[in-house]
C-alpha cells in the first residue's frame, strides 16, 4: 500500500471517500475506542472475503457487525431479550459486543456459519462518522475484526495497522488515522441468546457492570458459540511472552510502575493504573518486537474488572502463535 492510501486526517471528505470505497467492495481500516478494525460492507460476501484473506483468518471465525446505534439491532438480529436492550442503552456506544440469534440479513459469511451474530456500536467519532456515511449510501453495517494478521497483537494505532497489513491490502483499500485507541483491549462479548447474559470474552464492560444494569446474575456456563479472540493462543507478538517471572538482562518487561526494573532489563511499559495498563499493553508488546526482543516478561495486574480482561489477553499471548 502506498502513502497515498494512508489518510492522516479524518476530514469529511475522507469519511465520504472511505464510505464510497466500502460500497465499492474495498476494505477500510478504521479506529475504534478498543482497537483498530478492518472493515468491509457487511452485506457484500466478496468484500468480506477480502478481510479473511488479508488476515489469514479461518473461515469459521465470525466477524462483528458495527452499527451506528441500537436502532440497527433489528436489522441483523432476532429474539432480542429485554436485558440486551438495557445493556445497549447503558453501554452503547462503547466497548461491548452483543451476540444474538441472527436475522436473515446476517449471512454465513459474517457469522462463520453459526446461527448467531455479534453487534457493536463503537464509541469513536471516526468510526461512527464512517458508519453513518456508509449507511447513507447503502452500506447497512460494517463487518470488522481487529486490523491485524490472525492471532497477532491487535493494533491500537494507524501506524501499527500499516506495519501489520500493508503488504496484504490493495491500492484501493484505506487506512483511517483516528489517533491511539483509548481503551486498548477488544470489546466485551456478551451472549444474549439465553435467559441470562453470559460473557464470551472479557473486556472493559465488566461482570459487575452487566449485573448492575440488568439485575441478572451473569452465568458462567460453557458456550459453544465461536467468537473473536476465543482461541487458546491469540494476541501474540513474535517474542515469547512469559508471565509472573523476573526478567533477565536483555529481556523486555511489562509491569505496574511500582514494580522495579532489574538491571539490564528493557522496560516496555510502566502503567500507573489498570486503565493505562490496558491502553498501552498492545503497543508495548509491539515495541518489544520492533526492538527484536526474544522474550517479554509480564507481571499481570491483580484484581477484578478490567484486570480480568488484561489477564485473559496475556494468558493467550503467552501460549504463542
Amino acid at each position: 500500500m502506498s502513502d497515498s492510501q494512508f489518510v492522516s486526517r479524518c476530514t469529511a471528505d475522507a469519511m465520504s471517500n472511505a464510505a464510497t470505497s466500502l460500497l465499492a467492495g474495498h476494505l477500510v481500516a478504521f479506529p475504534t475506542e478498543t482497537v483498530y478494525g478492518l472493515g468491509a460492507d457487511a452485506s457484500n460476501a466478496d468484500a468480506v472475503a477480502k478481510i479473511y484473506r488479508a488476515k489469514d483468518r479461518p473461515a469459521d471465525h465470525p466477524l462483528i457487525v458495527h452499527i451506528g446505534s441500537m436502532d440497527g439491532i433489528g436489522n441483523w438480529a432476532d429474539e432480542i431479550p429485554a436485558y440486551a436492550i438495557d445493556l445497549a442503552r447503558n453501554f452503547w456506544p462503547g466497548p461491548m459486543t452483543l451476540v444474538f440469534q441472527r436475522s436473515i440479513n446476517a449471512k454465513d459469511f459474517i457469522t462463520g456459519g453459526q446461527p448467531t451474530v455479534g453487534l457493536r456500536v463503537p464509541d469513536h467519532v471516526v468510526a461512527l462518522a464512517l458508519i453513518d456515511s456508509a449507511k447513507k449510501i447503502g452500506v447497512p453495517g460494517i463487518a470488522a475484526p481487529s486490523a491485524n494478521r490472525f492471532g497477532h497483537v491487535s493494533p491500537t494505532t494507524a501506524d501499527a495497522v500499516r506495519e501489520e497489513l500493508s503488504e496484504y491490502l490493495s491500492a484501493e483499500d484505506t487506512i483511517l488515522d483516528g489517533g491511539p485507541s483509548t481503551v486498548g483491549l477488544e470489546s466485551t462479548i456478551i451472549d444474549c441468546t439465553t435467559e441470562t447474559p453470559h460473557i464470551l470474552r472479557p473486556g472493559a464492560i465488566t461482570q459487575e457492570m452487566i449485573e448492575e444494569v440488568t439485575g441478572l446474575k451473569v452465568t458462567d456456563a460453557e458456550s459453544e458459540i465461536r467468537v473473536s479472540g476465543s482461541l487458546e493462543n491469540h494476541y501474540s507478538p513474535e517474542a515469547t511472552v512469559v508471565l509472573n517471572q523476573a526478567p533477565a538482562s536483555g529481556e523486555g518487561f511489562i509491569a505496574m510502575k511500582d514494580v522495579a526494573t532489574p538491571d539490564g532489563v528493557i522496560r516496555l511499559s510502566s502503567p500507573t493504573s489498570i486503565e493505562e495498563y490496558a491502553r498501552t499493553l498492545y503497543a508495548a508488546l509491539r515495541d518489544g518486537d520492533s526492538q527484536g526482543l526474544s522474550t517479554i516478561c509480564v507481571i499481570p495486574p491483580s484484581g477484578d474488572g478490567l484486570a480480568i480482561a488484561i489477564r485473559d489477553r496475556l494468558l493467550r499471548a503467552s501460549r504463542g502463535r
